[in-house]
């Protein structure tokens, strides 16, 4: 006999149950799309007001020549400001309108801090002003401004002001400078592209169907354009050598612990294995040695008694004295392309004709770097930490299969690993890199890490090197495709498993025969990582090609120096040709 339709009732009661959680569900999504159309309708209010100052400044002072200004270099800017041959407000406003005409062309700006045009109506400083005094600068999201949000991308984190100012902020404000803008990130910071939900995608502004690289996309996309004479942006993996190597502009990446990183927040905060670094953004190796004496004084020491007391050493960046320069071509993880080799090629000819001596430099195990130390140090804790973050959030951007792996249990990510290793080794080895990791294994990765430095050091030193030249992945890739390309931070990332300076310097760009030879580019492992790769570099002809300069810990100053030579040969020999 059938029962009696005594469920009936329950039923009725689940079905209520499953409505109710889908209003409640479809009520916290319409709160945060409105919370995200709030952010979006802030942004172009905030432009809009750029645009209203500039009408304004235009209308009383008609003859200020805006181009001549953006010309110049910092050093040359910042001298002139100093000397009082050239009003801030000037400097100020012909910054503003091209910021204004560059965000709208790439969408790199995600807020107009207008208490910049405040600062700027402040008295001249008594005494000596600072070396970045009346010097318009960007600033990252993710660098902390009193007042204003540090999202990271995330919808949770919109309307969140800050208390109070970074300490790199307070320095730069303590020198005269002027943070106007806050630029676009990838949601989370854990990638190479420049996308969130909130504000949308930026774009290379040399090639639109570009990335302009990440996570300080905006940044470099700004500078690039030339609507920031000096931005401030994050590496923990390339985040500020991918932007200025993919714009065509100079970055570097200073030692974890040379700028201070107190009030800038980190997209896995706590991680150790991988060391961030905040550093500068700009046109040239002259401007970014300015940035750097500025901010290397008493108040980023007092600010923040973690900072080295380590002035800018002007000897060493001044220094004419030959170089002894290690060097390779390929790091036998990532297939460099045509572009990357011969940038590294013609960089080698330029230095030792100049009269350094060049030494090949053996580079080994960079796939278990990236393993091990790399994917297995950020995500250590079984990627928990990193899962946390997008809780409540809208948008997982490209990260769809990644989210499923990170989210199995150990037992299950091994089986996974094993199942795919004789297929696509490589993502057999990334699956168990993302398992969790007992304390006692932790310490193990840190002493492995720590052994796996000194070695390095010791091998530079067995040849008596100064400084690296190193090849930069280039030309910037197609949108979208960096989602799809972790595995190709290889060149970057092992500088910050080590905690080097590393900076780069735009060399050439891509010719027909680059293309041509692209056409040939297998890869190392053949797999699907390396048939996307060869197509993401496609079609590049004329975009930016740069080389990746790297020192020893705490050198700076010499890194600057070696890029400062590296940009002074290829400026000579683009003037002969």
């Amino acid at each position: 006999m059938r029962p009696a339709p005594r469920s009936l009732p329950a039923l009725l009661c689940c079905c209520s149950a499953g409505l109710l959680l889908l209003l409640l569900r479809w009520r916290r999504w319409k709160g945060l799309w409105e919370k995200v159309e709030a952010a979006r309708q802030r942004q172009e209010e905030g432009l809009d007001r750029m645009d209203k100052a500039v009408r304004s400044f235009r209308e009383q002072h008609p003859s200020v020549n805006m181009v001549s200004i953006l010309s110049l270099s910092l050093p040359e800017l910042s001298r002139k400001i100093r000397d009082g041959s050239l009003p801030p407000e000037h400097v100020f406003y012909a910054y503003l309108s091209k910021a204004l005409q560059i965000t709208r062309e790439t969408n790199c700006i995600t807020e107009y801090m207008q208490e910049s045009e405040t600062q700027l109506q402040q008295a001249r400083p008594p005494g000596k002003p600072g070396l970045l005094y009346g010097v318009p600068v960007s600033i990252k999201d993710s660098i902390n401004c009193q007042g204003h949000d540090s999202t990271l991308g995330f919808v949770k984190n919109i309307n969140q002001p800050m208390a109070e100012d970074s300490v790199l902020v307070q320095v730069l404000k303590r020198q005269g400078a002027i943070p106007f803008v806050k630029t676009n990130v990838p949601q989370s910071l854990i990638s190479f592209d420049c996308k969130n939900l909130i504000f949308g995608q930026t774009f290379n502004p040399l090639l639109y169907t570009r990335t302009p690289g990440g996570s300080s996309g905006g940044e470099g996309a700004l500078v690039g354009g030339g609507g920031s004479i000096l931005g401030f942006g994050t590496d923990v993996g390339g985040s500020l050598r991918f932007p200025a190597a993919f714009c065509g502009i100079c970055a570097l990446k200073p030692t974890g612990n040379r700028l201070s990183k107190k009030g800038v927040i980190s997209g896995i905060p706590g991680q150790k294995s991988v060391v961030a670094a905040v550093g500068p953004m700009a046109k040239d190796v002259e401007s970014l040695a300015l940035c750097m004496r500025a901010l290397l004084c008493e108040d980023m020491f007092s600010l923040d008694s973690t900072v080295p007391p380590l002035p800018f050493n002007e000897e060493v960046y001044s220094s004419t004295q030959p170089l002894r320069i290690g060097y390779y071509e390929t790091d036998f993880f990532t297939m460099p392309s045509p572009a990357m080799r011969r940038a590294v090629r013609e960089t080698k000819k330029l230095l030792e004709d100049a009269g350094h001596t060049l030494v090949p430099f053996e580079i080994t195990n960079v796939d278990y770097v990236t393993y091990n130390f790399c994917v297995r140090g950020m995500f250590a804790d079984g990627c928990t930490s990193f899962l946390k973050k997008f809780e409540g959030e809208l948008e997982r951007g490209s990260m769809g299969t990644f989210f499923w792996l990170a989210k199995l249990p150990n037992c299950l990510k091994t089986l996974v690993s094993w199942i795919t290793k004789p297929f696509v080794p490589r993502l057999s080895n990334i699956i168990r890199s993302m398992r969790t990791n007992t304390v006692d294994e932790l310490w193990g990765l840190h002493h492995e890490i720590e052994e796996s430095c000194h070695q390095f050091i010791a091998q530079w030193k067995k040849l008596n090197l100064d400084v690296m030249l190193c090849p930069m992945l280039g030309p910037a890739l197609g949108i979208g495709y960096p989602g799809k390309l972790s595995v190709a931070v290889s060149y970057t990332m092992l500088y910050n498993s080590l905690d080097f300076p590393a900076g780069v310097v735009p060399v050439t760009m891509v010719t027909d025969e680059d293309e041509k030879e692209l056409k040939g580019y297998q890869g190392y492992f053949r797999d699907w990582w390396d048939r996307t790769l060869a197509k993401a570099f496609h079609g590049s002809v004329g975009m930016p090609v740069a080389v990746q300069c790297v020192a020893l810990p705490w050198q700076e100053e010499l890194c600057l120096r070696f890029m400062k030579e590296v940009e002074t040969l290829t400026l000579k020999k683009n003037q002969l040709v």
